[in-house]
């Protein structure tokens, strides 16, 4: 989790003071999440982000929240390829409201947008996407931008809820497990929790209509159901690997070749002494 803060290294109040002239370039570019293992996920994501994502839970006793498990080394995102594409159907919004967020000095009453001067994508110059127009009133993609962290707040404090009440029922427990992949050092999973099964099947009658109710168990349920994603992140890691296997593999396939080829040219060839033969040699598809 400590890694996730990072994306954000100086996160400054939006002012048309200091901002009426700069622009910020918009597109599918995520290198800014290059090297994050895990990233928070707002509870009224987990249907969607089902489909690609481990879902856990991070912190300690008193707080937790869920996140996606993007990764299973440190500083590795899978989703996220050279180029800066995120390759997958969801994108969790944590990533999507980039370079923006909230911060409060008074318990979350009062919320300022704050902008990460260091993105990349920034320009004092107004290239991209204006944050105030000339006459330094708020543009309409800085109004968008504020609905949505706006709605991310307020799905955030719900996400929130729903985390302390697994805590309260004392369903969370420490995760870790071991991956063996391909022929490299097996890699251990840990620091995350996820919820007991024989906990949940314990609960009484009450508890569980409860939950269902408030929609919360069906939020575990897909949250058991993404623990099948970690086999899918090995399997990535694995094909990852092997990739980088591939050029020492042709290398030495190469070189066997070539020894081949410079055993067979030693060879003397036998002369016929009634008839004398013209060497052809076959062109070769560039092996020769």
């Amino acid at each position: 989790m400590s890694k996730t803060l990072l994306i954000y290294e100086r996160a400054v109040p939006v002012s048309k003071e200091r901002h009426a002239k700069w622009g910020v370039a918009t597109g599918d570019n995520y290198n800014f999440a290059a090297d994050i293992n895990s990233m928070p996920l707002l509870a009224q994501e987990f249907r969607t982000a089902v489909q690609d994502y481990p879902i856990v839970f991070a912190g300690n006793e008193s707080v937790v929240m869920p996140v996606v498990l993007l990764g299973l080394r440190e500083a590795e995102n899978l989703f996220v390829d050279d180029a800066g594409k995120w390759g997958a159907h969801y994108i969790p919004a944590f990533a999507r409201r980039y370079p923006y967020v909230f911060s409060s000095n008074d318990g979350g009453k009062t919320l300022t947008l704050c902008i990460d001067e260091e993105f990349s994508g920034i320009s004092q110059k107004g290239d991209g996407e204006r944050l105030f127009d000339d006459n330094g009133e708020q543009t309409a993609y800085l109004k968008s931008v504020v609905d949505f962290q706006t709605e991310f707040q307020a799905f955030f404090q719900r996400t929130k809820l729903f985390s302390q009440r697994l805590l309260e029922l004392e369903l969370l427990e420490p995760m870790q497990a071991q991956l063996k992949i391909n022929e490299a050092e097996p890699i251990t999973v840990g620091g995350f929790m996820a919820v007991n099964r024989e906990k949940l099947k314990q609960l009484p009658g009450e508890t569980l209509q409860q939950l269902s109710a408030t929609d919360e168990l069906e939020l575990i349920y897909l949250h058991l159901l993404s623990m099948q994603n970690v086999t899918q992140l090995a399997s990535q890691i694995g094909l990852k690997i092997s990739h980088q296997q591939v050029p020492g593999e042709q290398a030495e396939a190469a070189a066997a070749t070539a020894d081949k080829k410079e055993t067979k040219a030693a060879k003397p060839k036998k002369k016929s002494a009634t008839k004398k033969k013209t060497a052809t040699r076959k062109k070769s598809n560039g092996q020769g």
